[in-house]
């Protein structure tokens, strides 16, 4: 039954919104837009345009969409990984964990971080004893996610070299 407006008589139909047509992969929002952060600017691109052929550049000073920001939040993450302390304090390891249990919360793709929180839930809290046990599990993370996306798995024994040290073969040396 469509809602109608209290001074419209009972004979009358309002029309009702019409529903976008959503590409595959847009998300919506709490708002019922589109949300940026959780949706792939390829899906947002074929939902105006019609077309998924070609992933359109997005500029550089436009909102990330949820590829862009992904990157990024990895890298940082990893990153941090790679400066933590071989033998953090009782406090660092205090603060290290709350830091990723407040990120999982406060990340801008909902459904992304509700997966991730659920993870971390699900018997993999974050292990912050040393720097190797937080890298490995900053990998595992990671690899969970990748393995959501049918992506390939980074293997974790490699951890350090991609991040903190760079690779062997000398192409990150300056």
């Amino acid at each position: 039954m469509v809602a109608r407006p209290i001074d419209q008589p009972e004979t009358e139909q309002a029309d009702p919104k019409p529903v976008p047509k959503l590409s595959k992969g847009v998300v919506l929002g709490p708002d019922g837009k589109p949300c940026r952060t959780c949706t792939d600017v390829s899906s947002l691109f074929a939902m105006t345009k019609g077309t998924t052929k070609k992933r359109p550049a997005l500029p550089t000073d436009c909102p990330p969409d949820i590829a862009q920001l992904g990157r990024s939040s990895w890298t940082l993450l990893h990153s941090i990984t790679a400066q933590y302390p071989e033998k953090p304090s009782s406090e660092k390891q205090a603060e290290t964990s709350t830091f990723m249990k407040t990120f999982a919360k406060l990340y801008p793709c909902w459904h992304c971080a509700g997966d991730f929180q659920e993870w971390m839930a699900n018997g993999n809290a974050p292990r912050v004893s040393s720097r190797d046990e937080f890298g490995r599990w900053m990998c595992e993370a990671h690899n969970a996610v990748n393995v959501k996306l049918g992506k390939k798995e980074f293997d974790c024994g490699k951890w350090e070299e991609r991040w903190r040290i760079g690779w062997k073969d000398g192409r990150c040396d300056i």
